[in-house]
């Protein structure tokens, strides 16, 4: 597979193997994976980026590197790299911070193997009882006819070159959003064009997360409702909308809450109703709000929903229980409405500086290393 990013790859492979690029390139699996998993970079910060299964092999390699391993030909009698510092090492990563050990573990092996079933070899090399890990050496010190080659640093340049080229598209993405702050202090229609083209089924996940929650904070933000413990004593309370921690992360299928009325919303752009159901059963079967990147009608994604629950259920009464806990879908086209609603009570700016905000979180973009 060719895309955007691989000539990058290429001129790598040239500069470290010459006239021997093509022939490395065809002959790795390894090479070939990386090239599989940098399709995304010359995509926005709207693509997926790949950085857990990217950053496994990075630090592995580094380690490998770390030791002279690819001069010296006695890898295999290295006691291998704590787990303890190769995860700490991706977390200092660009974009890594927030990283989860699935990768190390086995997810990067899985995917390989479903990429490349005739390669017999994984990537990763580790003992559970040691929390030892190896890269597979067989994957980076390769023959091609008479002469062998080492891939290591050639990897590592090229994961550099695309961290580079992800950094660039995610601060492009943040100078884009401020830029436009400064065209008025109005509302515009290109503004709003921006925000909105943001709301499509091809976008990255994390950024429909972000911008998701930024609409709905700013749609339920003026509503009231009242709270006491007698009618004679009723208090006012706005609708608040809290963001429970960064995309993706280990939170028990809950992505916002509102307060007061303890409300649960779960961002999914996935129709796998095996994924709906646990989320469900991690909060004991609470009510769950469930915001869906699809454009498809609500009646449609309930249908479809039901008749996943069905196909895994066959007990009427199962179905009816999980299904009674979707208090409400929220599709691309409500997220739509909702977000011309705010720009018509004025807060346009206010769901863009949110948006600001909340990416800068997520992709590790401190100001005061922006010049």
């Amino acid at each position: 597979m060719e895309h955007e990013f691989t000539p990058k790859i290429s001129l790598v492979l040239k500069k470290h193997f010459g006239s021997s690029a093509s022939d490395v390139f065809n002959a790795s699996p390894i090479i070939q994976y990386i090239n599989l998993k940098t399709i995304s970079a010359s995509r926005g910060s709207k693509a997926r980026s790949s950085f857990a299964n990217l950053y496994a092999i990075y630090v592995l390699i580094e380690d490998y590197i770390k030791g002279n391993y690819h001069k010296k030909r006695s890898y295999s009698r290295y006691e291998g790299a704590r787990f303890s510092e190769l995860f700490k090492r991706q977390r200092e990563l660009p974009f890594g911070s927030r990283l989860q050990n699935h990768a190390l573990n086995h997810r990067m092996n899985q995917e390989f193997r479903k990429c490349f079933p005739q390669v017999d070899m994984i990537p990763i090399l580790r003992v559970v009882d040691t929390k030892r890990y190896w890269i597979n050496e067989k994957l980076l010190d390769i023959k091609i006819g008479r002469k062998r080659y080492n891939l290591a640093e050639a990897i590592i340049e090229i994961i550099d070159e695309y961290i580079k080229t992800k950094q660039k598209s995610f601060k492009g993405f943040i100078k884009t959003c401020e830029q436009l702050l400064q065209i008025d202090k109005k509302p515009t229609e290109e503004v709003r064009k921006f925000v909105a083209g943001l709301l499509e089924p091809y976008i990255d996940a994390r950024i429909f997360e972000i911008v998701s929650y930024s609409i709905l904070k700013y749609f339920y933000h003026d509503q009231i409702v009242y709270f006491g413990f007698d009618l004679d004593n009723l208090e006012e309370s706005p609708l608040i909308l809290y963001k429970t921690g960064r995309t993706n992360a280990n939170d028990g299928g809950i992505d916002f809450v509102m307060r007061p009325l303890g409300r649960f919303f779960q961002v999914t752009e996935s129709l796998d109703v095996r994924k709906y159901f646990l989320d469900i059963d991690k909060i004991e079967r609470y009510p769950i709000s469930f915001v869906i990147k699809s454009e498809e009608s609500v009646k449609a994604l309930e249908i479809k929903l039901r008749k996943g629950a069905q196909r895994q259920y066959s007990v009427k009464a199962i179905v009816n229980k999980y299904m009674s806990c979707i208090e409400e879908i929220i599709n691309i086209p409500i997220l739509k409405e909702r977000f011309d609603l705010a720009v018509k009570q004025g807060n346009l700016s206010d769901i863009l500086n949110e948006i600001i905000r909340q990416s800068k979180v997520e992709f590790n973009i401190d100001d005061s290393n922006e010049s």
